[in-house]
């Protein structure tokens, strides 16, 4: 995987993660439209290093809120972020699942599975869409609620399906509004995220004589000064705009992703 590539990677990574378009089917799709010869291993590791990124994109822009969380675990007389920890654990649970007891077969998704990615995108379209239908009541987010979510999260793992769209649309239709929603959402990640690095670091997964570090640093930077950037913005396009567009967005994807797949 050469330095372009790595870069365009990281760039489209720190754009689409904080949409709900899915940022890992946009990798796939960019690494197929330039037709690399990645292997598996090598398009995963770039996946989480990208996804790495973007989360200490995320730290960064959500500093504070994440500093309340901490100290909710470890204070008695905040009882509100206490309980928001936990309900970010809880939801956590079901990706945690998936990732440990199917940690090899996500990995042969993220290889080249184009088609796969155009029709997942489609569910992710249909997702946002029918969440654009239901009404916010602006309940707060219950520990089975975080758990639903975090369910969710575990199906977004696949590629083209969006994280963020299937955690926010998922909030929405049970009732949450859209900023509480997208808040949960972007936080409920940061752990997994450091968690399936930590794993991989442990395993010796990431770092190793077949994987060439360069790219990886390149996507990595591109990705984190991008997602800077973007956080913001897309924080508040996710909070304002109809999901229906973002719907529209992933069929007009999904479609023309197949059709050159299968051309």
């Amino acid at each position: 995987m050469d330095y372009l590539i790595a870069l365009i990677l990281g760039i489209v990574q720190g754009l689409t993660e904080f949409l709900p378009v899915s940022s890992s089917g946009h990798l796939e799709i960019i690494k197929g439209l330039f037709a690399t010869d990645y292997e598996a291993k090598e398009s995963l590791v770039m996946t989480v290093v990208l996804h790495f990124a973007t989360a200490l994109s995320t730290i960064f822009i959500f500093r504070k809120d994440i500093f309340k969380i901490f100290n909710g675990l470890f204070s008695k007389t905040s009882s509100n972020e206490r309980s928001f920890a936990i309900k970010i654990i809880v939801s956590m649970i079901p990706a945690a699942l998936v990732g440990v007891f199917f940690n090899d077969i996500i990995e042969t998704l993220f290889d080249g599975q184009i088609i796969l990615v155009g029709f997942m995108l489609i569910i992710t379209g249909l997702l946002l869409f029918f969440a654009d239908k239901a009404k916010p009541t602006n309940s707060t987010i219950s520990t089975p609620k975080s758990f639903l979510i975090g369910i969710a999260q575990a199906i977004a793992i696949l590629p083209g399906i969006s994280r963020s769209g299937a955690t926010i649309a998922t909030s929405v239709i049970l009732g949450l509004d859209k900023t509480s929603s997208a808040k949960f959402s972007f936080l409920m990640v940061v752990p997994l995220i450091f968690g399936k690095v930590a794993k991989d670091l442990l395993d010796g997964n990431i770092f190793s004589e077949a994987i060439n570090l360069g790219p990886l640093v390149i996507g990595f930077f591109a990705a984190f000064f991008t997602g800077l950037i973007a956080c913001k913005w897309m924080i508040g396009i996710v909070k304002e705009s109809k999901l229906k567009y973002f719907s529209y967005y992933c069929f007009i994807i999904a479609v023309i992703t197949i059709t050159i797949e299968l051309l």
